[in-house]
């Protein structure tokens, strides 16, 4: 796979941590889950990319970019929802 379609996906799952993070802001538990079935989608669909590219030393960097962009959005999200997983139990 080409080095843009990588990118994509990585990009794609960036706006879905975004908005997952956005949903855990304002407590919105069920756009949360719907969104959060969209990452596992999106997750499964880079493994597949990421095995069969071959990325140069500038796409690399932006991937490394987005991987932080995204692990930061999951520290929030983890940290908003700690109180609602709690409840649930």
């Amino acid at each position: 796979m080409n080095a843009p379609k990588v990118i994509h996906h990585y990009e794609s799952l960036a706006m879905i941590t975004a908005q997952m993070r956005d949903a855990a802001i304002n407590e919105e538990w069920d756009q949360l889950i719907v969104l959060e079935q969209q990452c596992s989608t999106q997750v499964a669909l880079m493994r597949l990319a990421d095995a069969a590219a071959n990325l140069d030393e500038p796409t690399r960097q932006l991937k490394i970019q987005l991987i932080h962009k995204i692990l930061d959005d999951d520290k929030e999200i983890r940290s908003r929802t700690a109180g609602w997983m709690q409840q649930l139990q």
